[in-house]
């Protein structure tokens, strides 16, 4: 049997989940060029490993690890911004109005704060839509650990955010940020 038979071409890759890859690198990193450079450095590093890609289904959590491999790598090689420890962050956070809508800016500004441990977890599941158990498997770490960063990133942009004014908005414009509102139940 062909093991590549499954794997699906880089064009194909690209056409599929370029969104999705400039999305995930945009929130890890918080700046739209970081994030163009980071999705070619995916998409380059995806041509020549394609052959690690055995099944077409798996593409966008390999993908989505690429991203992630490459924005730690530019951490660890002095590209990153400082952050803020999360060791004072109450685990219960104030209620924020289910309908509030947040300046993207002053989210991504909040996401950027966040140690990469939390970070990474709150952009797969409520940004990406990845379960825990998928998010558990990507970061190495176990689904309670998820579970508890999770938690913790998200009381920290509720307190951060609910500390700004907020409008309202009807209920088709909340998709995209209802990621810190509410939590969708994905196991």
């Amino acid at each position: 049997m062909d093991i590549g038979r499954n794997a699906p071409e880089l064009s194909d890759l690209i056409r599929d989940h370029y969104a999705l890859v400039f999305r995930y690198a945009y929130r890890l990193s918080g700046s739209a060029a970081d994030a163009e450079d980071l999705t070619q450095q995916t998409f380059l590093t995806a041509q020549v490993k394609l052959e690690q890609l055995r099944c077409a289904d798996n593409a966008k959590a390999w993908l989505c690890t690429i991203v992630r491999n490459g924005y730690l790598k530019n951490l660890r090689a002095g590209n990153g911004t400082v952050v803020c420890s999360l060791e004072s962050i109450a685990e219960v956070a104030d209620a924020t109005p289910e309908n509030a809508q947040f300046d993207q800016d002053e989210l991504q500004k909040n996401l950027n704060e966040l140690p990469e441990e939390f970070r990474t977890p709150l952009i797969l599941f409520y940004f990406e839509e990845f379960s825990y158990k998928e998010i558990a498997g990507q970061v190495g770490v176990p689904i309670g650990t998820v579970m508890s960063r999770l938690a913790r990133a998200k009381s920290h942009l509720r307190r951060r955010l609910s500390a700004r004014p907020v409008r309202t908005v009807s209920a088709h414009d909340r998709r995209s940020n209802q990621a810190v509102c509410s939590e969708p139940e994905r196991v």
